[in-house]
């Protein structure tokens, strides 16, 4: 264990200081490389911050007009029958459009209900399972200037519904 730690702890400063000095063995103008990269970076976020703007508003409202509330309270008398608590429901839904905003749900969720409990694990299971969809394709696609990214919002959107149907279903088999 300590050799793993050892290695945790040395393996990002040994990798930072080795590719410069790779690279200037190599012959490689290590600063003008960097400079250069950091441009290309800089331009990359230029293009895709309308794409966010627009991501993060979109999320705003349907959170603030109550569509997500309206959704949860619509579903939850199903989901109760099959055995799925309805205090999940937001994070599958908030799950795809935002990272920070699903672990902060998931983070609520656990610290209401305990880490332990059903509720706890899959928040924890749907977290690991899905990803945030939205949030890829609007970078992704910004970057590159892809304007009709619709297959790939269906497949993307596809995935994140199996992850989270898969992760409940191997919580409720597991854990139930």
């Amino acid at each position: 264990m300590a050799f793993i730690n050892m290695i945790s702890a040395w393996a990002i400063p040994v990798l930072i200081a080795f590719i410069p000095l790779y690279a200037f063995t190599k012959k490689v103008p290590v600063y003008e490389s960097f400079v250069d990269g950091a441009k290309e970076g800089f331009q990359t976020a230029i293009q895709i911050i309308p794409n966010l703007v627009g991501m993060m508003v979109g999320i705003s409202i349907f959170r603030a007009s109550g569509a997500l509330d309206f959704f949860v309270g619509w579903t939850g008398p199903f989901l109760q029958h099959l055995g799925v608590p309805s205090e999940i429901l937001p994070l599958g839904l908030l799950r795809p459009l935002t990272g920070t905003g699903s672990l902060a749900f998931a983070t609520d969720l656990i610290s209401v209900y305990g880490p332990d409990s059903m509720i706890g694990r899959m928040a924890s299971t749907i977290q690991g399972s899905t990803d945030t969809t939205l949030y890829v394709l609007t970078v992704y696609l910004g970057a590159v200037g892809i304007r009709n990214g619709r297959y790939a919002l269906k497949v993307g959107l596809l995935s994140d519904a199996v992850g989270f149907a898969a992760a409940i279903a191997v919580c409720l088999l597991f854990f139930g």
